[in-house]
C-alpha cells in the first residue's frame, strides 16, 4: 500500500529513467496499438450519482495536518447484488470511523444501501434494511454470496475490529448472524481488508477466504513523516507485520470451521488485498490468488483433499519479471485473450509496473506487461481497485483502474482512472481520455464494482473516491456491438456457482471464454451476471457450461442481447462430465 522514503527515491529514479526511455520511442508509440489519443470513440460514461439523494460519502476521518492512522488509505468497499431479487442489481457501500475511537459515531460514517429503481436513480434503503453498520469498527471490503443458499444474496464486511456477516432475511431486510458463526473469532487488531465467496471443496456451500493485511489498533498505530521533516505520512507497510489469510468452511446452518491451518495456509504470511478465484489448471478445483502489499504475491492451488499448497513462486506470480515484490492492491483472474486458460492481472503504485501475467496452459503463468504494453501506460498511475471489463461489447476484455496516490503529499497525488483496451488479445491502448468528463473525476478513487445497472448489457462502473460521493458511472453503451449475460444458478453446485465457466461460439465461428467470479479488484464485488460482448455477431452456434460439480451442460442457437437465465441441469439434461481422471 506505502513505500518507504528510500523506495521512493529508487522508484522515482527508476520512473525517471523509463520516462526518457518513454519519450525516445513515442514515435513508435504513435503510429502502433498503443497510440494514445487516437480518433474519438464510443462509449463513454456518464456519472448519474447526482440524480439521486443520499448524503454517504466514503469518510476515513482525514483532518487535514492532524495524525494519520495507518488504515485511512483503505476505505471505500463497494458490491453490487440484487438483494430484492427484482431483476435489478443494487449498491452496498462500507465506511470508515471515528478515529482513534474506532467507532461509526454518527450517519457520517454509515454504510449505505442503494435500491435500484430502475429508471436510472437509486433509493437510499439502509436504515430500513438494517445496514447503516453502526455496530462496526473501521469497514473496508465487501463479498456479497448466497452462503445458505436460499435464493438471496448475503454480505461479509470486512473489518478492522470484528468481522460482519449480514443474513439476507429475504425480506429486504438483514440480519447480523456474526455472533456464535464460527467467523467471531478473529483477533481484535486483526485488520482483514477483503473477503470472497467460494466452494473450495465442492460439498455445494460457498466457503470464504478472508485476505488479511497486519495486526493493527489505534494504540499500537505507528507515527512516521516525511525524511528530513514534521510532515506526517503514512507508514510504510513494512513497519507492522504479515500475517496469515484465513480460510472458513461452511459447515451449514449459518456455521463456519476456521480450518486455516488444516488446509496448509497458515505458514503463507503476507498483506493481503485484493482476491480471485478460478480453476487455473482446469483440474475441477477452485484456487486462490492473493495480492500482496511489499510481500511475494500468493497463489494457492487446490490439492481436491481439502488443502492447498501455495505455489507463488513456482507459478511465476508471487514476483514482478524483476523478482522485486510490489504494493500489489487489487486483481482479476480472466481469459483476456480467449485461448481457454484463465490470467491474472494485479494493479499496484505509480513507478511501479501493474502485472499482467498469461496463463501457460496451467503449467506456469508469463509475465507479459511489457509485451501487453501495460508497464509503459501504467507507469504514472497509483491503482487501487481494477477489473476485466468489455466495455464496448467487441468480444476482448479491456482492463480497468480506479486510481489515486496514497497520500496527499504531493502536488499531483491525486489521480484519473484509466480504461485500457484490449486490442486483439495482444496489447492494450489508452482510451481514458476518450471515456468522458466524468470518467476523468481526478480524485483518490479506491473501490470499484462492474455491474450493468440498466441491463442494457453495457457494463458499467460505480467507483468510490475517499472523503467524496461515489461516482455511478452510466456506460453509454453506442457502439453497434452484440452482446449476452449469463445469469447462473447452481443446485448440485452452490446457487451462486463460483468457478463455473463458459465457452461461446458465436455464428461465426468465433470463440469466447469467461468464468463466474464476483471477487473483482480491491475491497468489493461485481456482477454475478457473466458477460460477453459478442461484436458483430448477432447469433450464438453454441454455449458450454461446465459447473463447479463437474457437469458440462450444452445450449445451442441462442440470440444475442439478452440476459439468459441457465440453472444447472440435473439428471438427462447433462451431456457429460467433466473430462480429469480426479473429477
Amino acid at each position: 500500500m506505502l513505500i518507504s522514503p528510500i523506495t521512493q527515491l529508487v522508484g522515482a529514479i527508476r520512473y525517471a529513467a523509463i520516462a526518457i526511455l518513454a519519450v525516445a520511442i513515442v514515435w513508435l508509440i504513435a503510429t502502433s496499438p498503443f497510440r494514445v489519443g487516437a480518433a474519438p470513440r464510443q462509449p463513454h460514461f456518464t456519472d448519474v450519482a447526482a440524480r439521486s439523494h443520499f448524503s454517504y460519502i466514503s469518510n476515513n476521518d482525514f483532518q487535514q495536518g492532524k495524525r494519520k492512522y495507518f488504515p485511512q488509505p483503505m476505505c471505500g468497499g463497494v458490491a453490487a447484488l440484487d438483494y430484492d431479487q427484482d431483476g435489478l442489481m443494487d449498491l452496498y457501500f462500507t465506511n470508515g470511523a471515528r478515529l482513534p475511537e474506532m467507532k461509526k459515531t454518527g450517519p457520517e460514517f454509515y454504510s449505505l444501501l442503494l435500491h435500484n429503481k430502475g429508471d436510472g436513480t437509486f433509493e437510499d434503503v439502509t436504515a430500513k434494511a438494517g445496514l447503516t453498520g453502526a455496530q462496526m469498527d473501521f469497514s473496508f471490503g465487501a463479498a456479497a454470496g448466497d452462503y445458505d443458499n436460499d435464493g438471496y444474496p448475503d454480505l461479509f464486511v470486512a473489518n478492522a475490529g470484528r468481522n460482519t456477516l449480514y443474513h439476507n432475511n429475504r425480506d429486504g431486510t438483514f440480519t447480523d448472524v456474526t455472533a456464535g458463526s464460527g467467523l467471531d473469532n478473529k483477533p481484535k487488531d486483526l485488520l482483514s481488508v477483503q473477503g470472497a465467496w467460494f466452494d473450495y471443496d465442492r460439498d455445494g456451500l460457498l466457503d470464504l477466504i478472508v485476505s488479511n493485511y497486519t495486526y493493527w489498533s489505534p494504540e499500537s498505530d505507528k507515527q512516521c513523516s516525511q525524511v528530513g521533516t514534521m510532515v506526517p505520512i503514512y507508514c510504510y507497510p513494512k513497519v507492522y507485520p504479515s500475517v496469515a489469510m484465513r480460510l472458513y468452511h461452511n459447515m451449514g446452518n449459518g456455521k463456519f470451521e476456521d480450518v486455516t491451518e488444516k488446509a496448509g495456509l497458515g505458514a503463507a504470511l503476507g498483506k493481503g488485498m485484493g482476491i480471485s478465484i478460478a480453476d487455473f489448471n482446469h483440474d475441477g478445483w477452485l484456487d486462490i490468488f492473493v495480492a500482496n502489499d511489499t510481500e511475494p504475491n500468493f497463489l494457492f492451488i487446490n490439492q481436491g483433499n481439502g488443502t492447498f499448497k501455495e505455489e507463488g513462486m513456482q507459478q511465476g506470480v508471487a514476483y514482478n519479471d524483476e523478482g522485486s515484490t510490489v504494493s500489489a492492491m487489487g486483481a482479476d483472474a480472466r481469459d483476456y485473450d480467449n485461448d481457454g486458460w484463465i490470467d491474472l492481472f494485479y494493479n499496484n503504485l505509480r513507478a511501479q509496473t501493474w502485472g499482467l501475467f498469461h496463463n501457460r496452459e496451467g503449467r506456469q503463468f508469463r509475465y507479459t506487461s511489457a509485451a501487453s504494453g501495460l508497464a509503459i501506460l501504467s507507469l504514472r498511475y497509483s491503482g487501487w481497485s481494477n477489473g476485466f471489463i468489455d466495455y464496448n461489447n467487441d468480444g476482448w476484455k479491456d482492463l480497468y483502474s480506479s486510481n489515486g496516490d496514497v497520500d496527499n503529499t504531493a502536488p499531483d497525488s491525486a489521480e484519473h482512472d484509466t480504461m485500457f483496451e484490449n486490442v486483439d488479445g495482444k496489447r492494450f491502448v489508452d482510451v481514458s481520455n476518450e471515456m468522458g468528463a466524468d470518467f476523468l473525476h481526478m480524485g483518490f478513487q479506491r473501490g470499484s464494482a462492474i455491474v450493468d445497472l440498466n441491463n442494457d448489457g453495457a457494463m458499467d462502473l460505480v467507483v468510490t473516491s475517499l472523503n467524496e460521493r461515489p461516482r455511478i458511472l452510466m456506460n453509454s453503451g453506442d457502439t453497434g456491438n452484440h452482446w449476452l449475460l449469463i445469469d447462473a444458478y447452481g443446485h448440485k453446485s452452490p446457487r451462486d456457482p463460483v468457478g463455473a465457466e463458459f465457452k461461446v461460439t458465436t455464428a461465426s465461428g468465433r470463440v469466447l471464454y469467461n468464468h463466474y467470479s464476483v471477487s473483482v479488484g480491491f475491497m468489493s464485488t461485481s456482477d454475478r451476471r457473466v458477460h460477453f460482448g459478442l461484436g458483430a455477431d448477432d447469433k450464438i452456434a453454441r454455449i458450454e457450461i461446465t459447473w463447479p460439480s463437474g457437469v458440462v451442460q450444452e445450449l445451442k442457437n441462442i440470440k444475442a442481447d439478452q440476459i439468459l437465465r441457465v440453472d444447472e441441469p440435473a439428471g438427462g439434461a447433462v451431456v457429460r462430465r467433466r473430462a480429469c481422471p480426479e473429477c
